[in-house]
């Protein structure tokens, strides 16, 4: 199924894995609001809104750069209903927003803890809130968390409680709006991956350039993104899907064009279960 003349709003689209899923669609020639907070050079973080916006014009896509914190309930509701009003309605929301510190509770300011909270578990709740209107009215319309499987275990929050609740958070929001949803026929689902993503997150904050090579590029979760919209909304909702295991559940076989460097092993990310076994060898790529 092709994406033309979809309408997607994507929070944190300017760079990273937002920009990979906006610019998927616009190769189908879809809509895409890019809702973020870049609207100048960032000193250390590529893109802006307007620069994702002429990649996705150039791909084949419309784009409607849009400036928003989403922690800003009434900015929230105006962006998307800005977006709905520009394009003739609204088929998937994409809540890829998120903001991240690894660090212990007794080493988190409470500041800190609250931003991650408002931009991961109350931005997530704002715009799927504000988007039901809109996406009531679409063929097929989706609503997608970039957040973990709920594998409620002691590992995963040790260490970084505070971002592990405000992650897990957006997870829960889909744990119940895929329920209060159904019968509407707006799927709510959660994407994670696998693997570390070469993104300025992981660059900057998780394992430099190492990790940077060990990861897969943003690219296996646009495709993978492209595979839940092109999905109809009443045969997928509230399911937690790891990238890799979902593209193969869709007949993808070969991941290695993923890999930043087929020459080193693959870094697992935070938060996946270990009974998810990968479809693929996570080692080298040898030959």
């Amino acid at each position: 199924m092709s994406l033309s003349g979809k309408t997607l709003f994507i929070t944190g689209a300017s760079r990273g894995i937002g920009k990979a899923i906006a610019l998927r669609a616009a190769r189908d020639g879809a809509n895409i609001a890019i809702a973020a907070k870049t609207a100048e050079p960032h000193p250390k973080l590529e893109g802006t809104i307007f620069s994702a916006a002429e990649e996705i014009e150039a791909a084949g896509g419309k784009a409607l750069p849009l400036v928003l914190d989403v922690r800003d309930d009434e900015a929230v509701k105006a962006a998307i209903d800005k977006t709905a009003e520009t394009f003739g309605g609204l088929d998937i929301v994409v809540n890829n927003a998120s903001a991240i510190q690894l660090t212990p509770v007794s080493q988190t300011d409470m500041k800190r803890f609250d931003l991650m909270h408002q931009i991961n578990t109350r931005g997530t709740l704002a715009c799927s809130k504000h988007a039901i209107p809109h996406l009531e009215k679409s063929d097929n319309p989706h609503i997608l968390m970039l957040s973990p499987p709920l594998d409620m275990k002691e590992k995963w929050f040790a260490g970084h409680t505070p971002y592990s609740i405000a992650k897990y958070g957006m997870s829960l929001v889909v744990l119940g709006l895929a329920g209060e949803l159904r019968k509407k026929g707006i799927a709510v689902n959660a994407l994670w991956p696998r693997t570390t993503i070469a993104t300025a997150a992981v660059k900057n904050l998780l394992g430099g350039d190492q990790m940077m090579q060990q990861s897969r590029t943003p690219d296996i979760l646009a495709d993978a993104a492209h595979a839940i919209f092109s999905t109809p909304s009443r045969e997928l909702t509230g399911e937690f899907l790891i990238d890799d295991t979902f593209l193969a559940s869709r007949g993808v076989s070969n991941f290695d064009h993923y890999r930043v460097d087929p020459s080193v092993s693959l870094a697992p990310d935070f938060f996946v279960p270990e009974d998810s076994v990968p479809p693929c060898d996570m080692g080298p790529v040898k030959g």
